[in-house]
């Protein structure tokens, strides 16, 4: 059966961040992620997650100057030591929050760096964490961003998340498949799933264009969501949407699976 975690950096953003967990919990949610927790203390959002009996699906690794236009910096040269900061900061919080999901966002990279150094400072970062995260149950995930979205993102192609969560040679370290993303740079989702299933460890969707709630655009996940089912995947499937409207109003799509 489909879980569905709420992402609230994206849903519910009619009340401030930290009302959201008890909007998504009202709603029917029993899971949440979203980008980052760093501005609150841990024990403040734990405290959210019990009030409201919510698990704390998953969050993402510090990605630099997000507020400034950074989308990650796991994939720069010359930010291994700001990268290795921040995953120490990000276990210590999935270790309050209880958290078993952590992304690594690649960022931008600009026209001086090369491929190769890309992929060498990326598999390198990738290894580093989950070498911290080693004896957790804690998952590093790898995304791939499309490129309308986010140009000149390093990571855009399910093959390129494959095959660098491959070379970081670790079982800790998994795809993070957003239909969505993937639905812009490839389509082809179910056949692009059904071949590296054995390699994603979290699903996250919206529909497209626009990126709102499924029924809104061009994909039919009432034959996605029961798709990835019938593998036999048992994890959460994060709900990154910017709704049409009111967050609620929109959630008829999800009822059955809430």
């Amino acid at each position: 059966m489909t879980k569905l975690a709420a992402n609230l950096s994206m849903m519910f953003t009619e009340v401030d961040f930290l009302h959201r967990f008890e909007a998504a919990a009202k709603a029917g949610f029993k899971g949440v992620e979203y980008l980052f927790p760093y501005d609150f203390p841990a024990d403040q959002i734990k405290e959210k997650l019990d009030a409201h009996g919510l698990t704390q699906v998953l969050f993402d690794f510090p990605a630099g100057d997000f507020a400034g236009g950074e989308r990650g910096i796991a994939a720069l040269p010359g930010r291994e030591g700001e990268f290795q900061d921040g995953v120490g900061t990000a276990l210590e919080y999935a270790k309050t929050l209880g958290c078993e999901r952590l992304t690594v966002l690649a960022g931008k990279a600009d026209s001086s760096v090369t491929g190769a150094q890309i992929q060498e400072t990326l598999v390198n970062n990738l290894k580093f964490a989950a070498d911290a995260a080693k004896g957790t149950n804690i998952t590093v995930l790898l995304e791939a961003i499309n490129t309308i979205d986010i140009p000149g993102y390093c990571v855009f192609r399910t093959s390129q998340s494959r095959s660098l969560v491959e070379a970081a040679g670790s079982d800790q370290v998994k795809v993070q498949y957003d239909i969505y993303h993937m639905q812009v740079m490839e389509g082809d989702v179910l056949r692009t799933i059904d071949a590296n299933m054995d390699a994603i460890g979290h699903f996250q969707l919206a529909d497209n264009p626009g990126r709102h709630e499924p029924g809104t655009g061009e994909l039919n996940y009432d034959v996605i969501l029961p798709h990835i089912d019938s593998t036999g995947y048992d994890g959460w499937v994060g709900c990154e949407y910017a709704p049409a409207g009111d967050t609620n109003a929109g959630l008829g799509w999800a009822a059955k699976y809430l």
